[in-house]
């Protein structure tokens, strides 16, 4: 099977194509024919797609990242249905939903309805979600009525690492806790392989602070705002999710790298800021450790988790209480996964190379096997 994934991130756009055999199940990660990580799609979206279609050549799916999912709870065949119940959550994912459903229309313009296309949802991971997660505490009537929930995001990358960790740990951990740490950064909590908790919430603006987005933050700031400030709520949410986070407080950027690099010029703004991203981090953490109950292993992820070494090692520093303790002499700079926790760490600490093309691949082989 010839299957060309597409996956539009907050602040990427990947594209990958795989030959997978139509008898075996795939479990081991395989290198794609061909795989291209764009910084933007850009506004040239159907240009861009359409090079990428022709170099695909003839294939027997194409499977899209679609962040907000809804009510769909797993991996499907996009229909008129599905397509409509997208759209209808572009509002909660702007940043995402969007652009993917762009994506859809100009591989059916190109393609026509020949080749079928497949949503993988991000939110399905978090289906497992007990009512005492999900429901906020608000009236009822917002989840009952408007469907307001925490659904929780990042979900592919979250099944892969999972998965990946049992692999590398040869056993699945009973209490495991993913860091995806990226230019959009959340924490799962994972009990025997399921989703028990995690940071975001109703729209990824929740949790932790990111790239550009504030994450979690008193919601009396916005009734505040909106009196004080006269702020339209287009543009409250233009600076919530494209004005904070580490680009709002440091001025210089929303790179991690970027910043790293102002604090060793002596950026107090800078330093501030990754201040702030650590506290939260370790934070949030811990709340999540409380609610598994303890750490059986720590998997680091993302852009950021698997590159930043400062990150890795000032979160894991905070939680040497726990025993966790890591080998800064270990490269990880490969796409290897990699174990870095020193000898005699009661936790394992694991750096894995997020896989989210792969595992849209893996989603609609199975849908394809299944048809």
């Amino acid at each position: 099977m010839r299957i060309l994934v597409l996956n539009g991130g907050s602040s990427s756009f990947k594209y990958a194509l795989y030959e997978i055999s139509q008898d075996d199940a795939p479990t081991v990660a395989s290198q794609p024919l061909f795989r291209e990580d764009l910084e933007r799609l850009g506004t040239e979206c159907r240009a861009t797609l359409e090079p990428v279609l022709r170099r695909a050549g003839s294939v027997d799916a194409v499977g899209h990242r679609i962040v907000h999912g809804g009510s769909y709870r797993a991996a499907t065949w996009i229909t008129p249905e599905v397509r409509a119940a997208i759209s209808g959550q572009a509002e909660v994912a702007p940043a995402h939903n969007r652009l993917e459903l762009e994506a859809i229309d100009t591989v059916e313009a190109v393609l026509g309805t020949r080749v079928r296309q497949a949503a993988v949802f991000d939110t399905a991971f978090h289906a497992t979600l007990p009512p005492s997660a999900y429901t906020y505490p608000g009236p009822y009537e917002w989840f009952s009525s408007d469907g307001v929930r925490r659904y929780g995001f990042h979900g592919i990358s979250y099944q892969y690492a999972t998965r990946q960790a049992a692999e590398v740990l040869r056993g699945t951990p009973r209490r495991l806790l993913v860091c995806h740490l990226g230019n959009g950064a959340s924490l799962c909590a994972v009990r025997e392989g399921r989703s028990l908790d995690t940071t975001m919430g109703f729209t990824p603006l929740d949790g932790l602070m990111m790239a550009t987005r504030c994450g979690s933050i008193d919601p009396g700031i916005m009734t505040y705002l909106l009196r004080h400030r006269q702020y339209t709520v287009e543009r409250l949410d233009e600076i919530l999710n494209r004005e904070s986070g580490l680009l709002g407080i440091s001025g210089v950027s929303g790179d991690m790298r970027a910043i790293l690099r102002a604090v060793a010029d002596g950026d107090v703004r800078a330093q501030l800021a990754f201040d702030i991203y650590m506290h939260r981090l370790v934070r949030e953490a811990g709340a999540m450790i409380a609610v598994l109950g303890g750490l059986d292993a720590l998997v680091f992820t993302g852009g950021v988790g698997e590159n930043s070494s400062a990150v890795r090692e000032a979160l894991c520093k905070q939680l040497a209480f726990l025993g966790v303790t890591i080998d800064p002499s270990i490269d990880v700079q490969s796409e290897l996964d990699q174990n870095i926790a020193a000898i005699g760490s009661s936790v394992p600490v694991l750096v894995i190379h997020a896989q989210e093309e792969w595992e849209i691949a893996r989603e609609c082989w199975r849908l394809l096997s299944h048809r």
